[in-house]
């Protein structure tokens, strides 16, 4: 413990002086009432029963202020003057700006400038911007920490943990960032403008959103000159690491096309803390109407606008935001007639209805179209399945139509022969006629032994016996030895293929058909018969 006080004599925890980090490196210059409410918001309940709003601070700001004072003798913290309240100004220096860049996970070269000198005027701006990123983040407590305190207590940190919540984390947050219209990033050129705040929230919805916090100093025309001053930023073009040029904002940032479509440059939003003579609510109708060409869309069909090349302009007051927070009707978009959330506002709500219902017009035109090709399906299958039951094949002994089985199995081959014994049967009728016996065969049956007989010793097995190719009849063993071709010869009868009574009526009916003349065969075998002559000459007479 001695070792602590030692390092941190005001007894600051790494906890604090890591809040302490996080917001000066975000907001530059701060409060230690601002620090508490952004970096540990439970302690806001606490201490409610001291005496004085003020007594109050002093307490619920005891452990940032500690924190301050030991980084200060560490050298990473300053005071920066005073608030018109009298609240002391605290800022980072070089070396705790490169210490907050490793709290934020930022570049140490994106930390901005020390912001020595703000309070040299009060700071009634940088402390305006910083009730603004308050506003917009809506830090909520952490209950835990809270779960010894009064009852009391209790009720009042959950009704602020049950309301709107905010928008992105104190790393979310960038102040002062030059939006050079000529030069660099780190060394702009004249005629650019710089943000007071840069909102990067793509987790609630918000990828990018310029801020403009006014007090009410400045005129219509002077905000209509700084809105040009982005519309030059947001034009200009720069070459990012693929070679290829795109909007110099989109080197740094990243934000998608928006949800509608719309190529739209990124919103700006104007806050209004009306403590100066200007009253808002004659500057942003002047405002309208000289920026128009700026942020005007152009009509469509649907009832909604386009904003291609257009810059969403949102206006709110500090107090209406406060009250609300960004989730509530505070904002409204240069265009429009009514109050909106930020969502809404920076968005194009009738773009996306109109795309929703004409996504639903297509889905509903599909599914028409769909339903109609399935009943035009149907039609034809029922088309089909009339047309086929009347083509369905009915039985000629009991008049029943044939089943899906029994019909493919009725069918012919491709040769056109039957495939079925009974093509013309059901299934039952069939199995009553019985088996069908070819003429062949009751004539095989008839001359073929039967099976268990003896046969003679010169028959050969049923298999190899030949069958008259004109009448069909099995022949006999002796036509079927007369008609064996013997060794290598042809067979010795003259038509072998025909059985004997075949063979009698092929001749008798060629010699009824043709008389006198003869066959083939029977001069063949006159030839055969005549015998051979002998050659005449003087040579046959040497011969003999």
């Amino acid at each position: 413990m001695t070792g602590k006080r030692i390092t941190n004599p005001a007894g600051s925890t790494n906890q604090y002086r890591g809040d302490v980090l996080r917001v000066l490196g975000a907001l530059k210059v701060a409060t230690a009432d601002q620090i508490q409410r952004i970096g540990a918001p439970h302690l806001t309940f606490r201490h409610a029963d001291k005496e004085s709003p003020s007594k109050q601070k002093q307490a619920r700001t005891a452990s940032h202020t500690g924190a301050l004072s030991d980084m200060r003798k560490h050298g990473l913290s300053e005071n920066g003057g005073s608030t018109e309240t009298g609240d002391a100004l605290r800022n980072l220096t070089t070396k705790g700006l490169e210490a907050a860049s490793y709290e934020l996970r930022r570049p140490a070269g994106e930390m901005g400038s020390t912001a020595r000198g703000a309070g040299s005027s009060g700071a009634s701006h940088p402390m305006a911007v910083n009730e603004t990123v308050i506003a917009m983040l809506r830090p909520k407590p952490n209950m835990a920490k809270l779960a010894d305190d009064p009852p009391h207590v209790q009720a009042a940190a959950q009704a602020a943990v049950d309301s709107p919540d905010g928008i992105g984390t104190i790393a979310s947050y960038w102040t002062e960032v030059p939006l050079p219209a000529t030069g660099t990033w780190n060394a702009p050129g004249k005629g650019g403008a710089q943000a007071d705040l840069v909102l990067t929230a793509p987790q609630d919805q918000v990828p990018l959103l310029f801020i403009e916090v006014d007090n009410c100093h400045e005129t219509a025309e002077e905000l209509a000159a700084k809105l040009e001053k982005y519309a030059r930023f947001f034009k200009r073009k720069a070459k990012d690491t693929d070679g290829k040029e795109r909007p110099m904002w989109r080197t740094r940032w990243t934000a998608p096309d928006t949800s509608s479509g719309d190529k739209t440059h990124p919103p700006v939003l104007l806050v209004f803390n009306r403590i100066g003579e200007r009253n808002p609510n004659r500057t942003i109708p002047r405002l309208m109407e000289l920026t128009r060409h700026l942020w005007e869309g152009e009509r469509q069909k649907g009832g909604h606008h386009r904003y291609d090349g257009r810059i969403p302009i949102i206006a709110t007051g500090l107090k209406n935001l406060s009250q609300h927070g960004p989730t509530g009707p505070a904002f409204l978009r240069f265009g429009r007639d009514h109050m909106e959330p930020l969502r809404e506002a920076i968005g194009n709500p009738r773009r996306e209805a109109a795309d929703t219902r004409a996504r639903e017009e297509t889905a509903r035109a599909q599914a028409e179209y769909q339903a109609k090709v399935r009943r035009a399906a149907q039609e034809q299958a029922a088309k089909k399945a009339a047309e086929r039951e009347v083509r369905r094949p009915v039985c000629a002994a009991c008049g029943a139509k044939f089943t899906d089985e029994r019909w493919e199995a009725a069918q012919a081959t491709d040769w056109g022969t039957p495939k079925d014994s009974h093509p013309h049967l059901c299934d039952d009728c069939k199995q009553k006629a019985g088996p069908v016996v070819s003429p062949a065969a009751a004539t095989r049956e008839r001359q073929e032994p039967v099976r268990g007989e003896a046969e003679p010793d010169d028959s050969w097995p049923d298999p190899q016996r030949p069958v008259c190719t004109e009448c069909g009849a099995a022949f006999t063993d002796e036509r079927w030895k007369a008609t064996k071709p013997v060794g290598w010869t042809r067979s010795p009868a003259k038509h072998p293929t025909l059985c004997g009574d075949c063979d009698q009526r092929h001749g008798t009916d060629w010699e009824q058909a043709w008389p006198g003349v003869k066959r083939h065969d029977q001069e063949q075998d006159q030839d055969q018969a005549v015998p051979e002559q002998k050659p005449a000459g003087w040579l046959s007479r040497l011969r003999r």
